[in-house]
C-alpha cells in the first residue's frame, strides 16, 4: 500500500532524533506514512494497532518496535491506547557516516539494520530493560547520549527477543500520485470497518471499478480488499479479547463480522488461535 512522505526535522547539534511524548492523547487517529530514517519507538505500556508493511497485529502492555528505512507503518498510539510515554528514535541508515558503519565492530548493529526491513518487535527483558534506558537517554549530554545509543543498538543487534512481523520482504516504491487515494480509503476502513464495506463503495472513492480497483488494490497491498478488511477487523478484535469481558459472539459483532462462524474461522487463519484461546493465552502473560 502507498503511504504519505514524512519529512523528518533535523536536530541542532545531534546525529539523530530522539523525541518523548508524556501525552497519551496527542494523536487522534493512525497516519500511515513512510521516511527514509530508520526509526524505533518505544511504548510504555498499553495497548494498540501495529501496522507496518503488511502486517497488522495487536500488541498488550507496551511495545518497542524498530522498523527499517521506508517501511510504510502507520502511527502505533491514540486516544485509546492507555500508555504512559511514547519515545521515538530517528536516524538515517549511515547517521554517522557512510564508512562508519563498515567497520568489523559495526558488524551486528549492520544485521539489526538489515532485519529492520520486515518490522521487528522486541520483549520480555529486551524491552523492559531497553524502554528505560530510552526513557532518559534525551537526559544525556550530546556525546554521552551517542555513546549510550550505540550501545542501545548493539544491546537489540544481540538479542534474541524479538519478533519478526513481515514474513517476507516489503519492497517500497514511492508513487506520489497514489498517496492521496490510499489515505482516503485507509480512512474509510477506519470509519466504517464495524458495518459492511461494499466493494463498489470504495471502488467509487478510488475513482475505479470494482474490478480495476480489486487489481489496483491488491497489486498495492500484497493482498486482496476483502482480506485487508478481514485483519483489521480481526486486530480490533484482539484488542477487545485482551483489554475486557464482553462475551465472544458480542466481540464479533463490534468488530465488524456478522455471524461467530466466520468471526472464529478468520480469526484462527489469522492469528492461528480461536479467540476463546487467544483470550485464554493472553490471560496467562497478564497473571
Amino acid at each position: 500500500m502507498k503511504a504519505t512522505f514524512e519529512k523528518i526535522p533535523a536536530v541542532f547539534g545531534s546525529s539523530f532524533s530522539i523525541r518523548k511524548y508524556n501525552d497519551p492523547n496527542r494523536n487522534k487517529a493512525p497516519f500511515w506514512h513512510y521516511h527514509p530514517e530508520i526509526e524505533m519507538v518505544y511504548i510504555k505500556g498499553g495497548g494498540g494497532k501495529r501496522h507496518i508493511g503488511n502486517h497488522m497485529s495487536y500488541f498488550n502492555k507496551g511495545d518497542l518496535i524498530f522498523i527499517g528505512s521506508n517501511v510504510p507503518h502507520s502511527g502505533f498510539t491514540d486516544t485509546l491506547t492507555g500508555h504512559d510515554c511514547e519515545v521515538v528514535v530517528q536516524m538515517l541508515p549511515d547517521f554517522l557516516g557512510k564508512s562508519f558503519f563498515g567497520k568489523p565492530e559495526m558488524q551486528a548493529i549492520n544485521q539489526l539494520f538489515e532485519r529492520s526491513r520486515l518490522g521487528l518487535s522486541f520483549y520480555g527483558k529486551t524491552k523492559d530493560e531497553i524502554g528505560k534506558r530510552l526513557e532518559v537517554l534525551n537526559e544525556k549530554d550530546h556525546f554521552d547520549r551517542l555513546i549510550e545509543f550505540l550501545s542501545i543498538l548493539h544491546a537489540l543487534a544481540i538479542s534474541d527477543e524479538y519478533e519478526i512481523l513481515n514474513a517476507s520482504d516489503f519492497g517500497f516504491e514511492v508513487q506520489a500520485q497514489d498517496n492521496e487515494r490510499i489515505r482516503e480509503i485507509y480512512k474509510y476502513i477506519r470509519e466504517n470497518f464495524q458495518d459492511s464495506i461494499p466493494l463498489e463503495t470504495v471502488a467509487k472513492i478510488a475513482s475505479m471499478t470494482v474490478p480495476a480497483f480489486c487489481r489496483y488494490f491488491k497489486k498495492l497491498s500484497g493482498k486482496p480488499f476483502t482480506k485487508f478488511v478481514n485483519e483489521y477487523r480481526v486486530v480490533h478484535a484482539c484488542k477487545l479479547l485482551s483489554e475486557g469481558e464482553s462475551s465472544i459472539s458480542e466481540i464479533c459483532f463490534e468488530s465488524g463480522f456478522k455471524n461467530v462462524s466466520n468471526f472464529n474461522k478468520f480469526f484462527k487463519q489469522i492469528t492461528t488461535k480461536s479467540p476463546s484461546e487467544y483470550r485464554k493465552d493472553i490471560r496467562k502473560m497478564v497473571e
